[in-house]
């Protein structure tokens, strides 16, 4: 079956774009509603129709307004599966888009089918707390995708797997960033689905070849275009949609993953290394006018681009006849497919490749991502008060820098807080960056 035409849903800034731009696919129509998402893709993608709303995608299908393309693929609202959605899943409406997905792949194989084509290829991303959902909406996906009779549940279903169902095949693995050529830990489940004689398996998971070769360590304090540089880790925590307003009070406050020692005063990544971080060019997101608060929730919420890169080009091997057959045992309970200790079903390819945070950070950061003296006491504070764990050598670097806050705002300070006004520097002050002291 030729691979060529693709339809995107929950289209985000398009990942998926990017990543295949080299594989000839051709993206027939995307679907986005967020209004800074949609202006990237007017910008970038002229000439591809954005159709909104996922809802009315079925009957534009039916009434052939739209193609039906080869592939299907789309990120449907993981906020119902992770811990800031409260993990309320199919309770949820955005939940919920995720079984309505399944309606769009359904109507597009029908108009397929009507057409004499072969049944489409999906393809879906989320985090990997939908393996972990109390409504089982992973278990809905899976079992509707595949056409079984009721549908499978599992408290925790396995990091990766197979359904060999009666309407299609559905396999899927949990994959790192990391070990793609990221400087970010970013672990998200990747699924593909296709009709009966389609192996996604073979595609998403890899005859065992060696040892997994570990994240190598690097320097955390490094020089670049004249600036002195310190970073906390090799590699940073997941980018996060509400990076750019609720970024101090996040685990990464206190790993210092996601901060940057610049020339002696600290910051937070900048919307162009978050790009770095993600694999877009620099400046993909950076539209005139734009606010920064923007373009960092648009990149938290979209696609390691090198991640899906790997998987399209592995898809157009297995279409050129260019991959193996895996070797597995029997099914389990007549429906997840357990692949013996040859097969790699891990969240780290077989041939890993990786990048560190001298790669990613720039020196022409924006002034207002630096954290005033301020803004580093009220940090240390916080976890002072709250007894919390915080890399050693960050605290000593907000301790250092807020030394230079004057006494006299500090007893200021103090002064307000026992007269009940004040419980700890606001947010404002600790976003902003007046000159330091």
């Amino acid at each position: 079956m030729p691979v060529k035409t693709v339809g995107s849903v929950c289209s985000g800034i398009e990942a998926a774009s990017v990543a295949w731009s080299s594989l000839g696919f051709e993206f027939e129509w995307f679907s986005e509603i967020a209004t800074f998402p949609a202006q990237v893709l007017s910008a970038k993608y002229p000439d591809t129709p954005n159709v909104g709303d996922m809802n009315g995608i079925p009957l534009l299908l039916q009434e052939h307004k739209l193609d039906a393309p080869d592939i299907i693929c789309g990120g449907t609202p993981c906020q119902a599966f992770s811990l800031a959605g409260w993990k309320s899943g199919l309770n949820d409406d955005r939940g919920n888009l995720t079984l309505r997905f399944v309606d769009i792949v359904d109507t597009n194989d029908k108009v397929r089918e009507g057409r004499g084509l072969e049944p489409s290829i999906v393809f879906w991303e989320n985090v990997e707390g939908v393996l972990t959902d109390k409504t089982n909406a992973f278990g809905s996906l899976v079992s509707s995708l595949a056409g079984l009779d009721e549908v499978a549940a599992y408290s925790r279903w396995p990091q990766s797997g197979l359904i060999r169902g009666p309407k299609r095949n559905v396999a899927w693995r949990v994959l790192d960033a990391k070990y793609f050529g990221l400087a970010q830990q970013r672990r998200r489940l990747y699924l593909l689905a296709g009709g009966k004689d389609f192996s996604p398996e073979r595609v998403l998971f890899e005859q065992s070849e060696s040892l997994a070769i570990p994240y190598p360590s690097s320097d955390l304090v490094f020089a670049k275009g004249g600036h002195r540089f310190e970073v906390f880790r090799e590699y940073t925590d997941c980018v996060y949609s509400a990076y750019g307003t609720k970024w101090n009070g996040n685990a990464a406050a206190y790993n210092g993953s996601l901060y940057v020692v610049q020339d002696g005063r600290i910051r937070r990544l900048s919307p162009l290394e978050c790009e770095r971080l993600m694999g877009f060019p620099d400046g993909y997101t950076d539209l005139p006018g734009c606010k920064r608060t923007n373009r960092y929730q648009a990149l938290g919420n979209s696609w390691a681009v090198p991640v899906v890169k790997w998987i399209g080009e592995r898809l157009v091997s297995l279409m050129q006849g260019r991959t193996d057959p895996l070797e597995a045992t029997e099914a389990v309970d007549g429906v997840l497919t357990v692949f013996d200790c040859r097969v790699n079903t891990s969240p780290q390819p077989e041939h890993s490749w990786f990048a560190d945070m001298s790669t990613v950070v720039s020196a022409d950061a924006p002034e207002g991502i630096y954290i005033s003296p301020a803004g580093c006491y009220g940090i240390v504070r916080r976890k002072q008060e709250r007894s919390l764990k915080m890399n050693r050598r960050l605290e000593d670097v907000l301790l250092e820098i807020s030394a230079s806050w004057s006494m006299e705002d500090i007893e200021k300070r103090s002064r307000v807080q026992r007269r009940g006004r004040f419980s700890e520097p606001s947010s404002q002050e600790l976003v902003a960056s007046p000159e330091v002291r």
